[in-house]
């Protein structure tokens, strides 16, 4: 994949999951509006959040990150990748099969440890009988992942990134219907999670299958290769699960305050556009094809390869950071201020932004850095860096909650994510020629800060101009799109003309994406 494939490739995955956020924040606009941060709305996004994290644990962690380097080194050398996939896929279903079972009738104790603060109280027991509907979702999602791995490897990006599209519109769809009938929100929302899985495994299925990897169970066997892929993401599982921990601890922080868990999780959203723009779609290119450059010792075209990944996110998530930490507050009263959720609720978010805006950086990094390692089928070293992760942000969330309350666990999240680049990087710097920064990303790293600041002073004084219009029901939309778009004017303008970018280069990845 030449460099500006690479570049096109992350753009086909960037606009697709930027579509997704942005159905994304239609979404979380009604569940705050209907269900705001009461008992429901904290109940459901935590019942949400279960499949969720086991999903990232087995499949868009462990699974995916052992089985992308392997499929694809097959694909490159055609030792039969899809007899690989096929079993591949087979043993995920079975191990998922007895997960959902399991965790079904454990349901009670996932709560007490995702949100130990919910126990006494209506919470939990609303959050209990969402997860026990939601959780299956596991099972969709996980073998979505693994054929979008699949897809990705032979470079088919499109369906893969489109698949979470359909979780977004079917959940604003049935919010509608939902308050229409006048049914339960929050009972809705629990039925369309699993019926969401069904049809994002679906869509991958089938592109799957057009591009004739067609991936249907057959009875489960152990070969030889399974049991090396078992071998490889065994580490990667437990650092999959460290950092699963991670998000647990945040949560158990926020479980005592009340409130706290849905302004983390809102604000959990909007950080999670430009690290699911740019630092997803970066690591979906990234790590296939570095995997295949390293299996042809391309070196030189590996380097480069990184070298552009990561000048393309940090050029696009600078920004966003600096945004986010100068303008949290009209950001969440325009996006979320409305029904259920007040200004108390804004204020609180906000903050929450803020914190992660700094952090944000070091998220995307974190995307490019690791397929370093998980292309060369280390896993290991990752699960160290991952427990050193943890804690960094055990500590920080839980000593410092009695004293600051909530934002404890942000922090924590952000300087746990700057200790994992750190030692990322660190490390990095023993796997060759391939994993080193040249001098043009260097170069065009500091003037991608000096263009991003330019910008926050924009914002900043459009801020203050604008206070006015931003209180207003219909105007603040209007505003905020205006500060929106001149800050990017100023931020590309600028960029452009200091040579921290080259607008041209947008322009032809675009073309041939």
């Amino acid at each position: 994949m030449q460099p500006i494939r690479l570049v096109s490739g992350f753009l086909t995955v960037g606009l697709w999951t930027l579509a997704s956020r942005l159905l994304g924040f239609a979404r979380d606009i009604m569940i705050a509006a209907y269900l705001g941060t009461g008992p429901v709305a904290e109940a459901f996004l935590i019942a949400f959040s279960l499949p969720n994290m086991f999903r990232r644990f087995f499949a868009e962690g462990a699974f995916n990150m052992a089985f992308v380097p392997m499929f694809s080194k097959k694909v490159e050398g055609d030792e039969y990748p899809l007899d690989f996939a096929r079993d591949a896929f087979t043993g995920l279903a079975t191990l998922l099969i007895v997960l959902t079972v399991v965790a079904t009738i454990a349901m009670p104790w996932l709560v007490w440890a995702m949100a130990s603060g919910f126990v006494g109280d209506e919470r939990f027991d609303l959050a209990v009988t969402y997860g026990r509907i939601a959780f299956p979702y596991i099972l969709f999602i996980s073998l979505a992942a693994l054929l979008s791995g699949v897809l990705n490897s032979i470079g088919r990006f499109t369906a893969a990134a489109a698949a979470p599209v359909l979780l977004n519109i079917l959940f604003v769809t049935a919010m509608i219907l939902g308050a229409r009938a006048g049914w339960s929100m929050g009972l809705v929302l629990s039925y369309t999670v699993p019926l969401a899985g069904v049809a994002q495994m679906a869509l991958v299925w089938i592109a799957a299958h057009r591009a004739g990897y067609t991936l249907i169970p057959r009875r489960p066997r152990m070969t030889p290769e399974l049991k090396r892929l078992a071998a490889i993401a065994a580490p990667a599982a437990l650092a999959g699960g460290v950092v699963q921990i991670n998000l647990l601890i945040g949560r158990q922080v926020a479980s005592f305050f009340d409130g706290a868990v849905a302004w983390l999780s809102y604000a959990d959203r909007l950080y999670q556009l430009p690290l699911g723009v740019v630092g997803i779609a970066i690591g979906v290119v990234l790590l296939p094809d570095l995997s295949r450059r390293l299996r042809a010792d391309d070196t030189a075209g590996g380097r480069d390869a990184f070298n552009r990944a990561c000048e393309m996110s940090l050029a696009m998530t600078i920004p966003a950071a600096v945004a986010l930490m100068v303008i949290p507050i009209p950001l969440v009263q325009v996006l979320f201020q409305r029904g259920a959720f007040g200004a108390d609720d804004t204020m609180n978010t906000a903050l929450a932004v803020a914190i992660y805006g700094l952090g944000l950086p070091s998220f995307v990094m974190q995307k490019t850095l690791q397929p370093l390692f998980f292309a060369r089928e280390d896993t290991r070293r990752p699960f160290y860096i991952a427990l050193l992760s943890l804690v960094v942000n055990a500590a920080i969330a839980i000593g410092l909650s009695p004293v600051i309350g909530f934002v404890a666990s942000a922090i924590g999240t952000t300087l746990a994510g700057w200790a994992t680049v750190a030692v990322l990087w660190w490390l990095s710097r023993s796997l060759g020629e391939a994993a080193q920064f040249d001098d043009r990303f260097r170069r065009r790293l500091l003037r991608t800060c000096a263009a991003a600041g330019a910008m926050g002073g924009t914002l900043w004084l459009e801020w203050q101009v604008m206070v006015p219009w931003l209180g207003m029901p219909t105007l603040r939309y209007i505003a905020l799109a205006v500060m929106i778009v001149t800050a990017m004017v100023v931020y590309f303008g600028v960029g452009h003309l200091i040579g921290a970018f080259r607008l041209s280069e947008f322009r032809r990845a675009a073309r041939r994406g």
